[in-house]
């Protein structure tokens, strides 16, 4: 029976010789990974269930970043619980104030996700792996108690969506952008609990930067996970990471697909998502008039890798942000913000006048470092922008590129990356 990427992970680590959509599995697990908002949730049900010891101390990982460092004593209360219990089990991946990262940029730095692996985790962008050839998705802390006690999870088949990429990217665009064109094309429940798989003669062209962008937002089309076919790229990326074996799945030639999407890349233009939906897209060409704005954010799971930080310094060297806008970066990891110092990224954005923070998730949720005030308007590198998304609920949060985000710091309104205001011509330098 022909299967796709998704469904021959599903069937292997089920133990079966093949799955079919709609069939429900019990499957084992090679990592489990929680926060320090779902992690403490786990924590309960898996000590209020009698459970003493974790499955495998190696293949859970538990990252303190949504509010780390802490905001608050709530936040400082719910860390501790994560620190003593990964204390208490011999958790191997424990990560916090010093070695942390956002967990969906750390884990794949680190080695801890490779191709043809089932991946769990207690929040919703844990499908970025699916960049790797992995199968990885969001659950709830109860199926995450359950996985870290028993190292198994139960799924039902999905089917799946096939993207041929053709062409390559140019200009200014980026997999940011790949991934807005594609969800303001098939809407946010366009590929509702189904695998999107993305392969073709584009993917080629694809950073590891910009398929883990792609990935992490398949979430935002309603996808239960995203997938890239393993490549060259792919190869280059985990060498030298990954220490284990792994085995890498090929979709069959006749593999079922619901529909298939033709993608040329080479046609993709610098997108923005506007309030409130990620689906609400406009390329920059088409924003007839001009949008001002108060904060830009560049960073998190989605936009905060070292090639992110690279394009919007880019757009920034030499010039000032606009007085009217608060510009916030945030590297995604340790390792990350480092490079970025060697490089030099650091004091451009400094002297841009930005501000630099380190690693946390804070203001994409709401949490902390950069809440958005009633009325108040930003462009942020993020994955969503629903209604009081990263603060009060008359807040606005517009989704787009690094390159979008930086350009549009500049100008004080959302702005292309050739420096053009949108809707009114001119010149953001």
């Amino acid at each position: 029976m022909p299967m796709t990427m998704t469904q021959k992970i599903l069937a292997a680590h089920a133990g079966k010789d093949h799955v079919q959509p709609g069939e429900l599995i019990s499957a084992q697990l090679d990592m489990v990974l929680g926060n320090d908002i779902t992690s403490p949730v786990a924590i309960n049900e898996f000590e209020k269930h009698g459970f003493s010891e974790v499955f495998d101390q190696h293949k859970i990982s538990l990252v303190m970043d949504h509010f780390t460092p802490n905001k608050d004593i709530k936040a400082a209360t719910l860390a501790k619980q994560c620190r003593e219990f990964a204390a208490k089990m011999g958790i191997v991946n424990y990560f916090d104030v010093g070695d942390m990262g956002i967990e969906h940029a750390l884990l794949p730095e680190k080695g801890l996700v490779a191709p043809g692996e089932l991946i769990i985790g207690a929040d919703s962008h844990t499908c970025t792996y699916g960049a790797l050839g992995a199968f990885s998705t969001g659950v709830g802390s109860t199926d995450m108690a359950a996985g870290m006690a028993q190292g198994v999870a139960w799924f039902k088949v999905p089917s799946a969506i096939k993207f041929n990429l053709t062409g390559s990217l140019a200009g200014w665009a980026s997999g940011k952008d790949v991934i807005l064109h594609i969800i303001g094309m098939i809407g946010v429940d366009g590929a509702l609990y189904r695998s999107m798989e993305f392969s073709g003669p584009g993917l080629a062209s694809l950073s590891m930067d910009d398929r883990l962008c792609m990935a992490n937002m398949a979430i935002e089309a309603g996808a239960k996970n995203g997938i890239f076919a393993v490549d060259e790229v792919t190869y280059q990326y985990v060498n030298g990471r990954v220490n284990r074996d792994y085995t890498v799945y090929e979709a069959d030639p006749d593999a079922a697909y619901e529909k298939v999407y033709d993608i040329d890349l080479s046609a993709i233009e610098p997108t923005v998502a506007f309030p409130h939906l990620p689906e609400n897209t406009k390329t920059v060409s088409e924003i007839s008039s001009p949008v001002p704005i108060d904060q830009v954010v560049i960073g998190s799971c989605t936009n905060g890798r070292l090639s992110d930080l690279v394009t919007a310094a880019k757009v920034l060297q030499g010039h000032k942000v606009h007085q009217n806008v608060r510009a916030i970066i945030i590297p995604a990891t340790q390792q990350i913000y480092l490079d970025a110092l060697r490089m030099g990224l650091i004091e451009t954005f400094i002297e841009s006048g930005c501000v630099v923070s380190t690693p946390t998730c804070g203001p994409c949720l709401g949490g902390h470092m950069g809440i958005l005030a009633k009325g108040e308007r930003a462009v942020a590198t993020t994955n969503r922008n629903f209604v009081g998304r990263m603060g009060h609920p008359e807040s606005e949060v517009y989704l787009a590129s690094p390159a979008v985000a930086a350009a549009s710091a500049l100008a004080g309104c959302i702005a292309a990356p050739d420096g053009q205001y949108c809707g009114k011509g001119g010149n953001a330098q």
